[in-house]
């Protein structure tokens, strides 16, 4: 896997979500470690994000969803819609 290390200003923040446009994977910052961020709608994508962790595929990993009814996240399974209705998460 390459690694290109960007910077935070514009011209970067638009080539990592192109990155993330065509499937490759971009580390990013949070609060405490950093992050490993692809398109979850992307099976190839995914793969890359286990391999860069060596996750087992049986250990699942967390996807973060900006808005329900954006990019396909109509199709969430019932019983995540119920945990997050119940939650008073996600709203």
């Amino acid at each position: 896997m390459e690694t290109k290390e960007l910077k935070d200003c514009a011209a970067d923040l638009w080539e990592a979500a192109r990155m993330l446009h065509d499937g490759q994977v971009v580390g990013i910052p949070t609060e405490t470690v950093y992050g490993l961020a692809a398109d979850a709608r992307n099976p190839q994508a995914v793969a890359q994000v286990f391999a860069a962790k060596g996750r087992p595929a049986d250990n699942p990993l967390i996807v973060h969803i900006a808005s329900m009814g954006t990019h396909g996240c109509g199709k969430v399974p019932p019983l995540a819609k119920n945990w997050r209705n119940s939650s008073g998460r996600g709203r």
